[in-house]
């Protein structure tokens, strides 16, 4: 009984502490470039996909987590809306990986490619977003630009690139922790 109580308590203190830092970087991080309906905020996907390497339950909290920060950020809707569909790739990313966080995450061909696989379902979210938004379906966006370059290029690639940097910086700070991370995440996931 006691371990059990324990493993929650670890599970609510990292679920906290990991959405507290999402939602405090769409707020402060002063690397951040806005081309609506896209925006390049450094690091704001780090919290989730390391709550991704975690366990489903975290990513999809933390995600939420983040949807809040960039709503108190005071961002046009549609990239509020963007985050929110964070819930989808961390999700289907946190899913994936359970079972084979340290397989994946420890080789460096496997992690790329499902930085890019998952960048790809993080990147048609986003497009699926924005297309109802530009199409008119949700108000909010007034675009002049074709819809190729906003739809396609600004978010659909730039998710893509976006996505893959922070999975990287993710990475790189969850492989900087060693395996104290790895004997957490199985207490975490137990």
């Amino acid at each position: 009984m006691f371990i059990i109580k324990q493993t929650n308590t670890l599970k609510l203190t990292i679920t906290a502490l990991l959405m507290a830092i999402a939602i405090t970087i769409p707020m402060v991080m002063p690397v951040r470039v806005v081309i609506p309906p896209m925006s390049f905020t450094l690091a704001s996907h780090v919290p989730i996909f390391f709550a991704m390497f975690l366990s489903p339950y975290i990513a999809v909290l933390v995600s939420l987590g983040s949807t809040v920060g960039f709503l108190l950020a005071g961002l046009p809707i549609v990239i509020t809306i963007r985050a929110l569909s964070h819930v989808v790739f961390a999700l289907v990313g946190a899913l994936y990986l359970a079972g084979r966080r340290e397989e994946i995450l420890s080789s460096p061909v496997k992690s790329q490619i499902f930085s890019f696989w998952i960048g790809l379902v993080h990147a048609l979210a986003e497009v699926v977003v924005v297309s109802l938004f530009f199409l008119g379906i949700l108000s909010g966006g007034d675009y002049s630009e074709s819809f190729f370059y906003v739809v396609f290029l600004l978010v659909g690639v730039g998710t893509l690139v976006h996505s893959m940097v922070d999975f990287f910086i993710a990475q790189v700070i969850w492989k900087s922790l060693g395996k104290r991370m790895n004997r957490i995440a199985k207490k975490v996931t137990a």
